[in-house]
C-alpha cells in the first residue's frame, strides 16, 4: 500500500491510521495534526487506511482544521455542562470574534459557574478520553435523542435524507455533529471560557499561534444585533431548522415569508428615523460580501424619501484605481479587497466639495475594461440630500478623516444568521453567505460554483483584514439575514452544487453547504411570488425591481 503527501512516499505493509501515516511521512513537522484531506474528502486522525492514497494534512490554520477543534471541544464543553448542571438545556449561539458565545436556557451564569465550567472541561481534556464512533440508523438517533430531551435534534434528523450516519460517544453521552471529530480530549487542550451574562464565550485557539487562546473580541453591537434576532426567531417559533421544516410541511411558508419582510422594513423605517434625528449628511455603509449591501442603500434611500429627504447615492467601487495600478495580492492577483484599491484622495475631495456646497467632478468605474472611463460626471446637492455612500471601506476611519463626525451616520451590514441546525449545531454566517454569492454568480454572472468557491479564501481574507476590524465603528448595526431565505436558495442551488466534482480542490466548501442544505425540506417556487421586489433577497435569486438580476454584492 503506498501513502504519499507533501512530496513524500511510503509504503505499507498492513492497514494504517491516517495519524500512523502522517508520522512516517512527515516526521519533522511540529504542526499539530487535526485530519487529512483525501479526493475531497475529510478523513480523521484514527481512520483506517486500507489503499493507496494521497493525503493533504490538515492543519488549525486552515477552515476545515478550526472546524474539527471547535466540533471536539464543543464535545467537551456539552459533557462537562452535563456534569456540572445535569438538567441545563444548551444553545450553541453564534461566533464572537475568534470564539463562540453560548448560553444555557432559564440560567444566568456567573463567574463562578463558567470557572466551575472550565474546571471540569480541563479535567475531562487531561483524562484523554476518547471519541467513540458508532454508526447507528435514523430510527436508534431519533429515539436516543427524544430519550435524551433533545427533541430539536431528533426532529431535525428525521428530515435527514439518508438511513444510517455517525453518532460520536463521549463517556456514555451521544451526540451527532455534522462533521469530522479529533481521536480524543487530550487534542483540545487549548482554549478558555469568559463570562458574558447571561451566558459565556468560549475562545478558540488563536489562528496565528494556535499554541494559546485567542483574545477576546468585545463587540457590543454586533452581541446586541444578534441577541435582537435571536429573540425574533422566538418570538416567530423558529429557531431550528427543524421549526422551519415543520412551517414549510404546514403550508406557513408564505406567512413566514411576510413577518420576515416585515420585520425588514420595520428595522429600516427605524434607522431612516434615526439618521433623520441624528441630521446626518453622509450616510456609509459597509459589510461582508453578499450581505445585500446595494439593496439596503437603495430601501433606505426611499425611506429618508418618506421623510422628505432627497439623498444621493455614492458607489466607492466607482473611485477603483485602474487595475494595473493595484498591488497584487498573495495569490498574484489585484487585491481588489484592499484599502489602496481605491482613490482614496479623491473620494474624499469629491465628498467634501459636495457637502461644502460645491460641484463634485464623479469618476465612473468600468469593471468590463479595469479602467475609470475618461469622462467625468458633475454633481451637487442640496442642503435636504444626504450623501448615502455604499462599499466594504466605509467603516475604515481612514475614509472619515477630516469630516465632521457629528454629520456622518456608519451602518454595518451583514447576513448573520440566527438559525441553528439543532441547539448544539449552529450555521455559520460564512457559509450562509457563500450560498448567496454561489446563487447569484451563477445565475446573473455566468460564473460556476467551482469559480465562486474558488475566489472565495481570498475574499475572506480581505473581509478580515478590511472589514471586521471595523464593524464596531458603526453607528447603526443592521442584520440582513431572512429567517426564511437558506430552503429557498437550497431549491434553485442543490443540482447545481451537487455537480460539483470531488476532485475539484474547493469541493470541501461545497460539501459544506451541502450537508446543511441536506436538513431542509425543498419549497415549491411558485411561493418566490410571496417575495417583494425590493427584498434583500432578490438581489441574489432575481427579479429585484430596482435593477435588472441581482449583480451586486
Amino acid at each position: 500500500m503506498n501513502i504519499t503527501s507533501g512530496g513524500h512516499q511510503a509504503e505499507f505493509d498492513r492497514p494504517v491510521t491516517v495519524s500512523e501515516a502522517l508520522q512516517t511521512l512527515l516526521p519533522g513537522e511540529n504542526t499539530p495534526w487535526l485530519g487529512a484531506f483525501k479526493e475531497g474528502r475529510v478523513l480523521e486522525l484514527n481512520s483506517v487506511l486500507k489503499h493507496d492514497a494521497a493525503l493533504t494534512p490538515i492543519t488549525y490554520a486552515m477552515e476545515e482544521g478550526r472546524r474539527i477543534y471547535e466540533r471536539s471541544l464543543r464535545f467537551v464543553f456539552l459533557l462537562a455542562i452535563r456534569r456540572c448542571f445535569p438538567e441545563a438545556r444548551v444553545r450553541i449561539e453564534h461566533s464572537i470574534g475568534q470564539g463562540v458565545y453560548v448560553e444555557l436556557e432559564h440560567m444566568r451564569l456567573t463567574p463562578a459557574d463558567v470557572q466551575f465550567i472550565e474546571d471540569e472541561m480541563r479535567d475531562i481534556v487531561r483524562s484523554d478520553l476518547p471519541f467513540h464512533r458508532h454508526r447507528w440508523s435514523r430510527d436508534e438517533a431519533i429515539a436516543y435523542f427524544s430519550r435524551s430531551g433533545d427533541e430539536d435534534k431528533a426532529r431535525l434528523l428525521s428530515y435527514r435524507p439518508y438511513d444510517f450516519f455517525n453518532v460520536y460517544e463521549l463517556d456514555g453521552m451521544y451526540e451527532y455533529f455534522y462533521g469530522a471529530m479529533l481521536p480524543s480530549t487530550g487534542h483540545t487542550r487549548v482554549f478558555r471560557l469568559l463570562p458574558r451574562s447571561p451566558g459565556l464565550v468560549g475562545l478558540l485557539p488563536d489562528t496565528a499561534n494556535p499554541a494559546q487562546p485567542a483574545a477576546y473580541m468585545n463587540a457590543p453591537k454586533h452581541m446586541m444585533t444578534f441577541r435582537q434576532s435571536n429573540y425574533w426567531c422566538k418570538v416567530l417559533g423558529c429557531s431550528t431548522v427543524a421549526d422551519l421544516n415543520g412551517l414549510i410541511a404546514q403550508g406557513g411558508l408564505r406567512d413566514f415569508i411576510r413577518v420576515n419582510e416585515a420585520f425588514h422594513d420595520k428595522s429600516l423605517s427605524e434607522i431612516a428615523q434615526d439618521i433623520m434625528n441624528r441630521n446626518a449628511r453622509a450616510i456609509f455603509i459597509a459589510g461582508p460580501s453578499s450581505s445585500g449591501k446595494t439593496t439596503f442603500a437603495n430601501r433606505l434611500s426611499i425611506h429618508l424619501r418618506v421623510n422628505g429627504l432627497k439623498p444621493m447615492l455614492i458607489s466607492m467601487d466607482d473611485f477603483y484605481l485602474d487595475r494595473d495600478k493595484v498591488a497584487l495580492d498573495e495569490d498574484g492577483r489585484p487585491d481588489l479587497e484592499a484599502l489602496d484599491a481605491l482613490d482614496v484622495k479623491y473620494f474624499k475631495e469629491c465628498v467634501h466639495q459636495l457637502l461644502d456646497g460645491q460641484v463634485a467632478m464623479m469618476p465612473r468605474f468600468s469593471f468590463r475594461t479595469g479602467k475609470r472611463k475618461p469622462e467625468l460626471v458633475p454633481m451637487t446637492i442640496a442642503p435636504n440630500q444626504p450623501l448615502i455612500i455604499e462599499g466594504i471601506h466605509g467603516l475604515n476611519p481612514a475614509l472619515h478623516e477630516g469630516f465632521d463626525r457629528g454629520i456622518l451616520c456608519l451602518i454595518y451590514i451583514s447576513q448573520l444568521t440566527s438559525l441553528n441546525l439543532d441547539y448544539h449545531n449552529r450555521i455559520r454566517t460564512t457559509d450562509a453567505r457563500l450560498l448567496r454569492r454561489i446563487v447569484r454568480d451563477y445565475q446573473f454572472r455566468s460564473t460556476r460554483p467551482e469559480d465562486t468557491l474558488g475566489m472565495w479564501d481570498s475574499v475572506r481574507r480581505g473581509e478580515e483584514r478590511w472589514i471586521f476590524p471595523y464593524q464596531e465603528e458603526a453607528d447603526i448595526v443592521f442584520n440582513s439575514a431572512l429567517h426564511y431565505e437558506l430552503p429557498i436558495l437550497k431549491t434553485i442551488s442543490y443540482d447545481i452544487l451537487k455537480q460539483v466534482p470531488k476532485t475539484d480542490p474547493n469541493y470541501i466548501k461545497c460539501s459544506r453547504i451541502l450537508k446543511i442544505l441536506n436538513y431542509m425540506l425543498p419549497v415549491d417556487l411558485g411561493v418566490l411570488d410571496e417575495i417583494p421586489p425590493l427584498s434583500i433577497l432578490r438581489e441574489f435569486i432575481g427579479g429585484n425591481t430596482l435593477y435588472m438580476g441581482g449583480a451586486h454584492t
